[in-house]
């Protein structure tokens, strides 16, 4: 245990702060001080119910689903962009549903120090590169200052008091994923707020799960997250932390913008048949990705349920292709549980501390990462690659151009790209479950904090006919962004080259994804043993 307690403390400030800081696009100079790898086989850190009132039409066009070309043919709305940003506390805000079904309406809880304020509801998409379009936007609305928040003396949960300061009705908002600007009058402050707009069913959709349990973890409004507390320790942590707050990062939006802005830019560029969830709507309804073409998980997904883990594992066993398109995924084991507000709204995590938690001793499963006992169960049984340490910065090296996943790329092995390698890394271990047969497409040197590795990115095939990718690097979503010679340090240095290559690999994916399971027309070729000289 007192391993574990330092292993913990070891990670909490100088990981949460890392990521936050690749989360908000610095450049990745400078970064490598901070703590996080271990040695031998990496670190070994310690929806809402939809609201009544969908009339019946209302579901039936929500079963259908949205037609992503038509939609995307519509004008965007460039000026969607938080640009005077205000003094802290200006105004901020949070939604009291997660997601709703298209036609559900949820509430609004704003602060501001502004007598007056307007919403306005951009829905994220290509929009011909404007990147969003303007759905609806409110009348003037009276600004209130809410009350201070509070902190749980036995969690350190930090809890909002708000009252509900407006009602939301989204009739005639298509299915996707939202941000709000909350703009304070007189130009004096303006937020995000996200919302989904989920879909009723995902038959024959590639389905776009936004990771909202893991934004939530690294929210540290209030002073207080998953990873440390005001004074910055471990031991400070909340061991639950709530959606009844704002986000902190990026201007209200959380990890959204850097982790899944691009991704959804893309696929819905592509016009390929999309669905759109959060974790917490996967973790719900264990038939919501029933017949689903293909799944993604985004560029940040860390903490999942066991609900959501086994939804997503029967779906791969039913024939839908999954795509990891990040690292450090399936990491934490999290329980959901309702907030003052409504279920499913309060992310329970306690780590290495488990044993204190209530629910642990109810007969919940331990809230501890997934590959550590009591009842360890590493993710790489489902995502093929695991989790191997932070922070690093190296360039992805290719070893299997050949792969259909590179198909029009025009890379040769050993073709490098700079800093796509960071800032956490997975890479295929068979010490640890490993679906096979897998294909090692990239197998990139590392060192972290001394310790030699190798970062992969992978694919495996199942018997149901799914295949399963995993990039094993956190920069890819962020990469599909990069343009230049990387020379301003924007998205960590990540040049045009790293943003054409992973821009083709996704375009390939996402169609031969969307097209059925794809282990039927392309099934992997086992090489691991050509790769690491073991099988």
């Amino acid at each position: 245990m007192e391993q574990e307690q330092t292993a913990g403390a070891g990670e909490g400030a100088g990981r949460r702060r890392f990521l936050v800081v690749a989360a908000t696009g610095a450049a990745a100079a400078g970064l490598g001080a901070l703590a996080g790898c271990g040695s031998g086989g990496g670190k070994r850190k310690p929806s809402e119910q939809g609201g009544g009132g969908q009339r019946p039409e209302e579901a039936a066009g929500a079963a259908r689903g949205i037609d992503v070309k038509v939609e995307n043919a519509r004008p965007g709305h460039a000026d969607w962009h938080v640009t005077q940003a205000g003094p802290a506390r200006a105004i901020e805000g949070f939604a009291d549903k997660v997601s709703v079904l298209p036609g559900e309406a949820f509430g609004l809880h704003v602060s501001t120090t502004a007598p007056r304020f307007t919403v306005s509801a951009y829905r994220m998409g290509w929009y011909g590169g404007a990147r969003a379009r303007l759905v609806w936007r409110s009348q003037a609305l009276p600004g209130v200052r809410q009350p201070e928040h509070t902190v749980d003396s036995a969690t350190r949960m930090v809890r909002t008091h708000w009252t509900r300061t407006a009602t939301v009705d989204t009739k005639d908002w298509p299915e996707g994923c939202y941000l709000l600007r909350l703009d304070a009058q007189g130009g004096q402050g303006q937020r995000f707020v996200p919302i989904t707009v989920r879909s009723a069913a995902t038959a024959g959709r590639t389905v776009i799960v936004n990771a909202v349990a893991t934004w939530q973890a690294y929210n540290r409004w209030g002073g207080y997250g998953s990873y440390d507390g005001p004074n910055g320790a471990y031991a400070t942590r909340s061991l639950a932390v709530t959606f009844d707050r704002p986000y902190e990062y990026d201007d209200g939006a959380g990890l959204f913008l850097v982790y899944e802005a691009p991704l959804i830019a893309l696929a819905e560029r592509l016009g390929i048949p999309l669905a759109y969830a959060t974790t917490t709507d996967v973790a719900r309804d264990k038939g919501l990705l029933e017949g689903a073409a293909a799944v993604l998980s985004l560029g940040h997904d860390e903490y999942w349920s066991p609900e959501q883990r086994a939804h997503f594992t029967a779906a791969r066993d039913a024939g839908t292709n999954m795509a990891v398109l990040g690292a450090n995924c399936c990491f934490r084991r999290i329980r959901l549980e309702a907030s003052d507000l409504g279920p499913d709204r309060t992310v329970v995590c306690y780590k290495s501390s488990y044993e204190q938690d209530p629910g642990f001793r109810r007969g919940h499963p331990a809230t501890v990462d997934f590959r550590s006992p009591p009842a360890a169960d590493p993710e790489s049984s489902l995502l093929g690659v695991i989790y191997d340490g932070y922070p690093v910065d190296a360039p992805y090296v290719v070893t299997n151009p050949g792969h259909w996943l590179f198909e029009g790329t025009g890379v040769k092995a050993g073709d490098s790209f700079a800093h796509l390698v960071g800032v956490e890394y997975d890479k295929v271990d068979t010490g640890f479950p490993t679906p096979r047969p897998i294909e090692i497409l990239a197998h990139s040197p590392v060192v972290c904090e001394g310790r030699p590795s190798h970062q992969d990115s992978a694919y495996y095939t199942v018997p149901s006919g799914a295949g399963v990718f995993a990039t094993g690097t956190m920069r890819w979503v962020e990469a599909l962004d990069a343009t230049g010679d990387g020379r301003s340090g924007a998205n960590h240095g990540l040049d045009a080259r790293a943003g054409a290559l992973t821009t083709r690999v996704t375009e390939n994916l996402l169609r031969v994804f969307a097209a059925g399971p794809a282990g039927r027309t392309h099934p992997a070729q086992d090489n691991v043993k050509a790769v690491y000289g073991r099988s």
